[in-house]
């Protein structure tokens, strides 16, 4: 019974710290929950796509001793919570480093960081058409990556790619149990033929490149709505009373 619970749980650890802490007053993270929600909810779109379209293909599937049950669009419940809980606690990572830290040195690393990251995943998505999910994990980041370079100049990727680093410890716990780590079995099963067969433990190293991506989109995305408030707030009058 309890291990219907176990997604679920995996979400609200992953949050609950976080959460927590966005209401310190060194941090302050709960005054940026507007900006967060709607990046989390704009970069889920189509990330949720994805994997609607991948679970009804059997890419991969959820196994359903380890969910509560409530499914919508073929997807857990948790799994739709997986993209609020997991970008909440990796953008208040950011957040907080961000804030504490001078991280601009890691924009030095920016051209090399993105140089590389779009001839590896050039290579792989060339030797492994074959397979669906290396095949967009690595299109999708390669568009992630030259958007936010070439298009939007976001000067913090190198930043944000120091970030990301950290966060694996995070990564191994979540990904680990999701993929089995400590189970009897897995909550995410992967098609075989449909990704590399690399596993990092039990993590299918796709899925650090996928998270990557989702990563670096809600980064950008929670900056820029977060300007577009600064912007609304800086235009409303000031009005003294006389």
């Amino acid at each position: 019974m309890l291990a219907s619970y176990t997604y679920l749980f995996v979400n609200l650890a992953a949050v609950l710290i976080c959460f927590i802490f966005s209401f310190d007053e060194r941090i302050q993270f709960n005054r940026q929950f507007g900006p967060f929600l709607k990046a989390a909810v704009l970069v889920g779109i189509p990330f949720i796509l994805w994997d609607v379209w991948f679970t009804a293909n059997g890419v991969w599937w959820f196994n359903n001793d380890y969910t509560i049950g409530l499914r919508l669009a073929g997807l857990p419940i948790e799994e739709w919570l997986f993209f609020i809980c997991i970008p909440f606690s990796c953008v208040f990572t950011y957040h907080c480093l961000d804030k504490f830290f001078d991280l601009s040195w890691a924009s030095a690393f920016n051209n090399l960081l993105v140089f590389m990251t779009c001839v590896v995943c050039a290579v792989v998505a060339l030797l492994h058409h074959q397979q669906m999910y290396t095949l967009v994990t690595a299109l999708v980041t390669i568009g992630t990556v030259c958007s936010l370079h070439f298009i939007t100049k976001a000067p913090w990727i190198g930043a944000a790619s120091f970030v990301y680093l950290l966060l694996m410890p995070g990564f191994f716990a979540v990904n680990g149990v999701l993929t089995g780590t400590g189970l009897n079995g897995a909550v995410v099963n992967y098609n075989p033929q449909e990704f590399l067969g690399i596993r990092m433990l039990t993590i299918p190293i796709e899925d650090a490149v996928y998270g990557y991506s989702q990563f670096l989109l809600n980064i950008y995305c929670f900056k820029l709505f977060q300007r577009l408030r600064d912007k609304r707030v800086a235009a409303i009058p000031i009005t003294y009373p006389e």
